[in-house]
């Protein structure tokens, strides 16, 4: 998982240093039109973690019949959103590149890239459920083969296209969304053939995409709605910080476009010990294995705290490193320092707070954690700081980046209280064997 975690986030440091290289606008937009991608992202991650909390506890009891339900369920709610993204990146791409920035040649810029990146979404719904599937069903290596065979190809594109090599015309922007694009072809090609032809995977019964059973649906819904406020939460302040930095000018949107290049890569080990957390977990509770459970969260949660020092090494160590990897004026290297500083001492909270809060808490249906944290130190602490900071008061950009980044810090102490409850050592498994109502599309 994290192995595949790690190739996602190359795609953006693949863009970052090729159209960096170009031109340091052409860089800057697509990581602000990408931002779109983000919110889509964080509403198909939680679609996906209601399918990881019911999966997995599923999964575990061995009952497949009332797995392949939810895999149904979560396959046409993905294609629902993946359609809705679609059609807002193809026929209103300004208006969206607006949202984040007021620079004109940005907006210009990735407005030329949600056109073409659109249609690539289309297909990241269907895609981002087969593989969270092969993952919770034992087939994560799989997974990882294919998600990471579809980066490689996107890097590739990315070079052909956007640097134009071996005589091909260099196609800035929107080269680099149009490698996206045949990545993502490729991958949901891939990805539902070898489950459509592999005997030991599971996959979705043409019936079950157009049924469904209520007493899994209500439990899905249940599980689902506050993991999909809480994303939206998460998701949308990264979005609207991202924007802040835009509104601060050119110099700060591109140092903010590599530090958080380089945040997405470094999060990989964090995100995957988490969805590691959420299966492990998951399975035993689902077993009714309550004591080994809350065992193996307790180790998880050590476990996310060596992981999240070591993050802070690594920012602290690699910024020497990076602060000439792409073309940036001399201002936004001075920012970019300083945001790798702040950033280093925020890996601790975002690496803790993924694995227990993402991981932990939601393999035994602690989901309302997340949102109650989300709405208290995010929405009304850093939120409000940032905004101010950006459109009343004007501080110096590194001010204003400080204050996107006490949340996750500022959250430890409060997760921990709350780890230590044991909320979350819950079995969510039920007897499903029910009339199944047919004909009826949820």
């Amino acid at each position: 998982m994290t192995f595949q975690e790690l190739m996602l986030a190359m795609v953006a440091v693949a863009d970052a240093l090729m159209l960096g290289n170009v031109h340091q606008d052409m860089m800057s937009a697509v990581s602000l039109a990408t931002q779109v991608q983000f919110v889509q992202n964080m509403i198909l991650f939680t679609i996906t973690s209601a399918l990881a909390v019911l999966g997995s506890q599923y999964l575990g009891k061995g009952d497949e019949k009332a797995y392949n339900d939810l895999f149904c369920l979560t396959l046409r709610l993905a294609g629902g959103v993946s359609f809705v993204f679609f059609c807002l990146c193809f026929f209103i791409p300004v208006p969206l590149m607006k949202l984040f920035t007021s620079e004109p040649q940005l907006v210009a810029l990735g407005a030329k890239y949600l056109k073409i990146a659109a249609f690539s979404y289309l297909l990241t719904g269907l895609s981002s459920v087969n593989l969270k599937s092969m993952k919770l069903s034992g087939h994560a290596t799989m997974a990882a083969v294919i998600s990471g065979s579809a980066v490689l190809i996107n890097i590739i594109g990315n070079a052909l296209l956007i640097l134009g090599l071996f005589g091909i015309s260099p196609m800035g922007v929107e080269g680099a969304a149009l490698s996206t694009l045949i990545a993502r072809i490729i991958e949901f090609s891939w990805s539902f053939a070898v489950s459509a032809m592999g005997r030991k995977y599971i996959k979705p019964k043409l019936k079950g995409l157009f049924s469904r059973n209520r007493l899994l649906s209500k439990d899905y819904y249940v599980i689902l709605w506050p993991l999909l406020v809480a994303g939206l939460l998460w998701g949308i302040s990264f979005t609207s910080y991202s924007a802040f930095m835009g509104h601060l000018g050119s110099d700060a949107a591109a140092a903010n476009s590599v530090s958080a290049m380089i945040r997405d890569l470094v999060c990989c080990v964090c995100n995957g010990i988490s969805g590691a957390a959420g299966v492990i977990v998951g399975n035993e509770l689902g077993r009714g294995k309550l004591i080994r459970g809350r065992s193996y969260g307790i180790k998880l949660a050590k476990i996310s705290y060596v992981c999240g020092f070591a993050s802070t090494a690594v920012m602290l160590a690699a910024t020497p490193l990076l602060m000439y990897s792409v073309k940036l004026s001399n201002e936004a290297r001075k920012l970019f320092i300083g945001m790798m500083i702040i950033m280093a001492f925020y890996m601790i909270g975002r690496c803790v707070n993924t694995v227990i809060i993402n991981g932990i808490f939601s393999a035994g249906g602690d989901i309302y954690f997340d949102m109650y944290s989300l709405g208290v130190v995010t929405w009304c602490i850093a939120v409000p700081l940032a905004a101010l900071g950006t459109f009343v008061f004007h501080w110096h950009p590194l001010v204003v980046y400080l204050c996107t980044c006490i949340d996750e810090v500022g959250k430890i102490p409060w997760v921990m209280i709350h780890f230590k409850k044991y909320k979350w050592v819950k079995d969510l498994t039920r007897d499903t064997a029910e009339p199944v109502i047919t004909a009826e599309i949820v």
